[in-house]
């Protein structure tokens, strides 16, 4: 066994707790997605449809990660502030591979998010590949779960991101 596949045992299943988003889901932010990407569904926008629906507003699902993502500044000292998909970001380090791409993403809903929710992740190594040569360069697939939970504990979705992490031949 090779010291890099040594490494890969210690990394699938691993785990990190990246803990509550900066911000509470709001029906600002939900209007404001809902102009940006047009959508014109009265569930988000009415509160007798949303009551009658789902038992009151709700978040749309597609806004799920939006959650996770912090802050980019905020007031305050310096602090070495989670990263969204802080783990791909430790796998990169640890393997030496500075390019990296999305290969595939899937999100599967679970309890509805609502305003007022402090939305958690947690996120979770599933699978690392071999070292890989593509057109991109020399590196290795991963895929990475998180998992979303509202401050009551319940899981709200779980999404997948199937990434490729490389080195372009050219690079240092």
């Amino acid at each position: 066994m090779t010291i890099a596949d040594a490494d890969v045992k210690d990394w699938v299943g691993k785990t990190l707790d990246a803990g509550p988003g900066d911000v509470v889901v709001e029906q600002g932010l939900i209007q404001h997605w809902c102009e940006a990407t047009e959508n014109g569904n009265p569930l988000f926008w009415d509160d007798e449809v949303a009551e009658d629906l789902t038992g009151g507003p709700i978040a749309p699902p597609t806004m799920l990660s939006v959650w996770m993502r912090p802050l980019m500044w905020k007031p305050g000292p310096d602090d070495d502030s989670i990263r969204p998909l802080e783990l791909h970001f430790q796998l990169k380090d640890a393997f030496d591979l500075p390019e990296g791409v999305v290969a595939n993403n899937e999100l599967e809903f679970h309890a509805p998010v609502r305003p007022g929710d402090l939305i958690s992740t947690k996120q979770s190594v599933r699978e690392i590949s071999e070292v890989k040569e593509t057109r991109l360069g020399t590196g290795r697939f991963w895929t990475i779960d998180v998992t979303y939970t509202n401050q009551r504990g319940e899981t709200v979705g779980v999404e997948s991101y199937a990434m490729f992490s490389y080195r372009r031949e050219n690079s240092p």
